[in-house]
C-alpha cells in the first residue's frame, strides 16, 4: 500500500487507465531542468504524463529524481555477490531501500568455478524480477586480467594473463589453477550475464583481448592497472570505453606522465567511475573531474562491499579474508582499502552537499548516465513513456520512497 502521504487519484476518460499513481507538489528533477512544483502521472508499470503541480499538493518539499542506477556494487548488508546461488537476488532486494532501482552485480577476481555461479545467479535474477527489488542487469567483472601491482584489495592467487600472452610473464603468486582461456569460456557461455569487464591496457595480449570482447557486445572499462598516457590511449582506440573507479588503483596524474588518468579525462568517449563517499576522492579532487568530464560523461557509483549499510566497526568477510566498516570506507584486516559502504542515496546527497553540484547534474550522474552507457533506454530519467523507476527524497535526500516499474518496493513508514 501507498504511504498514506502519497496522492492516489482515480482517473476516468477516453485513453485513460480506471486507476493511475498521481505524484502532485514535489520538485520533479527533469532531464534538463527542475520543474517545482509538479505533478507526474504513472500508468502501469510506465511514466504518463508530467507538468505543473499544485502549490501545497501532497509531495510538496519532496524531490523526485530517477531511480539510481549502480554499474559497481558488490555487496550489501554482510552479503557479497560472489558468496553463493541467490546472493544476487538478495541484494536486489536489498538496495530499493537505498533508491537504488537497477543494478550491476560486480565481482572481485574470482576462480572459473566462482565465476560460473555468479553468472547463473546474475541469469535466474534477470529471468525472475521480484515488484519489490532492483533491477538486476548484466554483471560488472572487476576481472582476472588485471596488474599485480595496482590489485589493490583484488587477490594476487586469481590473477592471471589474457589469452596468448607468454607463459613467463606471468607474476610470481598469481593464478595457477587456471588460466585466462578458462575465465573467457565461462563469459562466452553465459554471453547475457556479463556487461562489463574491468582489466588493464599494459597487460601482453591485452589489446587483442579488448577488441574480442567489445566485437561481442561487452563494454570493456580500464582500471586496476599502471598503465602509462600511450598504454591507456591504445587501449581506449581498442574499443575501451569505460574508466573504473578514477583515481584509485591506478598511478597519480603528474604534469609530465598524464597515465590513464590524464588519458580517460582527455577522451570524450571514455566515461568514468567515481566512487562518491569523499574519501576514494576527495571533494576537490571530484569537483575537479566532474567539470574536466562534465557530468554526461561521468557514472557516481558506489563500489559498495558488503559492509554497505552495516554500522561503524563491523566485520565481514571478503572472499574469505577479514575486513572491518570503517568510518570512511572498508578495510581489509592488513589494512587495504578494499572499497566503500556507499548507498546510492548518500552518493546522491553528496555529490549535492559534498561536491557542490545541482540536484539535476546528481541525478544526471546517478541514472542518466548509468543508464546510457549500458543502453538502458528505457530509464535513467524522469519523461513519459519510461518506465516508471523513481525514488522520492526528503529535503536531506534521504529516501522516503522507492517505485520499481509503478511498484512502490520501499517506504520509509512500512516496515520490511
Amino acid at each position: 500500500m501507498p504511504a498514506p502521504w502519497l496522492d492516489c487519484t482515480v482517473l476516468h476518460g477516453a485513453g485513460l487507465s480506471a486507476e493511475m499513481l498521481i505524484l502532485d507538489g514535489a520538485h520533479l528533477v527533469l532531464p534538463d531542468r527542475v520543474l517545482s512544483p509538479g505533478r507526474l502521472v504513472i500508468d502501469g508499470d510506465r511514466i504518463s504524463e508530467i507538468g505543473p503541480g499544485s502549490d501545497g499538493g501532497a509531495l510538496a518539499g519532496l524531490w523526485i529524481v530517477p531511480g539510481f542506477i549502480d554499474v559497481h556494487v558488490h555487496g550489501l548488508h554482510g552479503d557479497d555477490v560472489l558468496d553463493g546461488p541467490g546472493q544476487v537476488a538478495t541484494i536486489a532486494r536489498r538496495l530499493p531501500r537505498y533508491g537504488c532501482t537497477s543494478f550491476a552485480p560486480t565481482t572481485f577476481a574470482c576462480p572459473p568455478d566462482a565465476l560460473e555461479m555468479l553468472a547463473q545467479s546474475v541469469e535466474e535474477a534477470i529471468g525472475a524480477p521480484t515488484l519489490d527489488s532492483a533491477r538486476v542487469l548484466p554483471a560488472h567483472l572487476e576481472s582476472n586480467f588485471m596488474s599485480s601491482d595496482y590489485r589493490g584489495a583484488q587477490p594476487l592467487e586469481q590473477l592471471c594473463l589474457p589469452p596468448g600472452a607468454p607463459a613467463a610473464d606471468a607474476v610470481p603468486g598469481t593464478a595457477i589453477d587456471f588460466t585466462g582461456d578458462d575465465i573467457l569460456r565461462v563469459v562466452t557461455a553465459h554471453r547475457r550475464a556479463i556487461g562489463t569487464m574491468t582489466l588493464a591496457p599494459e597487460l601482453p595480449e591485452a589489446l587483442p583481448l579488448i577488441r574480442a570482447l567489445t566485437s561481442q557486445g561487452i563494454r570493456v572499462s580500464l582500471g586496476h592497472s599502471g598503465a602509462t598516457l600511450d598504454h591507456a590511449r591504445a587501449g581506449i582506440e581498442a574499443g575501451a570505453r569505460q574508466a573504473t573507479h578514477l583515481f584509485n588503483r591506478m598511478p597519480a596524474l603528474t604534469h609530465r606522465a598524464p597515465g590513464l588518468v590524464g588519458a580517460v579525462l582527455d577522451d570524450d568517449r571514455v566515461a568514468v567511475e567515481l566512487v562518491c563517499d569523499g574519501y576514494h576522492v576527495h571533494p576537490v579532487v571530484m569537483r575537479m573531474a566532474i567539470r574536466a568530464k562534465r557530468p554526461d560523461r561521468v557514472m557516481a557509483i558506489t563500489d559498495g562491499l558488503a559492509g554497505a549499510g552495516l554500522p561503524v566497526g563491523s566485520r565481514f568477510l571478503l572472499g574469505g579474508r577479514g575486513a572491518t566498516v570503517q568510518e570512511h570506507a572498508c578495510v581489509l584486516d592488513d589494512g587495504t582499502l578494499a572499497g566503500s559502504r556507499l548507498t546510492m542515496d548518500r552518493v546522491f546527497a553528496n555529490l549535492v552537499t559534498l561536491v557542490g553540484v545541482t540536484p539535476l547534474d546528481a541525478a544526471t550522474m546517478t541514472a542518466t548516465v548509468p543508464a546510457r552507457e549500458l543502453g538502458l533506454t528505457d530509464r535513467g530519467k524522469l519523461a513519459g513513456g519510461l518506465l516508471a523507476d523513481l525514488v522520492l527524497l526528503d529535503d536531506a535526500f534521504c529516501v522516503r520512497q522507492t517505485i520499481i516499474g509503478g511498484h512502490i518496493a520501499y517506504a520509509h513508514d512500512v516496515p520490511r
